[in-house]
């Protein structure tokens, strides 16, 4: 599906509206999920307003992107400011990168299971829904994300594989879902991309995603965000394929405006129509 740009009055409705829930008060926490040696990985926890008791509400969980290499969990707040504002819990997630720990995307994957898996064994303390779990991403972590979801192997030792890390949908901005010759991170991963890669590990049962992508995207080729969709279809599972024309990688961060926005709505839309999240008050 290809997007136009918003009209005029729409989009500085938007505009307002982020300014607004930007300056919002959030209840956030930031606690340890994990220690890998004298590694120390954090979650930031952004919680609704407004908690009722005995509730579970939905989770999304937030990878930042940065090839592995480069980022910090601060990536996705705006995101997640307004999806804590809209009734989830919100988690931006740290994970082992090889710029500060020396470390490879398999560690990365390792780490990203192992904070799902930590949310959801503590659902009952987070007020989770340990059903309505989803994992989220740009680029290398919107690999994670996917990964998550798609790739059986790459599991901490440390962790209790009693508890699953599969999440229940997956919302996925430019991701790197190609690992394999031609695709990114080849050069690292090598001839483990055929255990490694989402798009080489697409299964029947594969959580219903929301893909975003510009058509200039010089890393994820468009041919590639289609080929995954069809894949996703074939074992019947829904993948809903967004394509921003003459948009490139990284489009939909915060501070491009109208592509934030669009995307940010969209993906609203798609965990509405999943019953993750009450339709807004118009």
């Amino acid at each position: 599906m290809y997007h136009k740009p918003i009209p005029a009055p729409r989009l500085l409705a938007c505009l307002l509206l982020t300014l607004f829930v930007s300056s919002s008060l959030i209840s956030r926490d930031t606690l340890l999920y994990k220690q890998a040696d004298t590694v120390r990985l954090y979650l930031e926890v952004l919680y609704p307003e407004e908690l009722e008791p005995d509730q579970a509400y939905p989770a999304i969980l937030f990878f930042f992107g940065g090839g592995w290499v480069n980022g910090n969990r601060q990536h996705f707040v705006n995101h997640a400011v307004h999806f804590a504002r809209r009734g989830a819990v919100c988690f931006l997630v740290d994970y082992r990168i090889s710029s500060k720990h020396g470390t490879t995307p398999f560690v990365s994957l390792m780490d990203a299971k192992s904070a799902i898996r930590f949310v959801r064994e503590h659902a009952v303390d987070f007020q989770v829904d340990p059903d309505r779990i989803v994992a989220s991403g740009g680029s290398a972590g919107g690999h994670l994300a996917a990964a998550t979801a798609l790739v059986g192997g790459y599991n901490d030792p440390s962790d209790d594989l009693s508890v699953e890390c599969i999440p229940d949908a997956l919302v996925l901005f430019n991701p790197v879902i190609d690992n394999g010759p031609g695709g990114y991170g080849y050069e690292r991963v090598g001839e483990a991309y055929r255990d490694f890669s989402p798009l080489h590990n697409i299964h029947e049962g594969a959580p219903p995603t929301i893909f975003f992508l510009g058509t200039e995207d010089r890393l994820i080729p468009v041919e590639t965000a289609w080929y995954y969709k069809t894949v996703m279809e074939r074992v019947g599972s829904r993948c809903d394929l967004h394509l921003y024309e003459g948009e490139g990688h990284g489009f939909f961060n915060f501070g491009r405006s109208g592509s934030y926005l669009k995307t940010l709505t969209l993906a609203d839309q798609f965990l509405v129509s999943l019953g993750y999240l009450k339709p807004p008050v118009q």
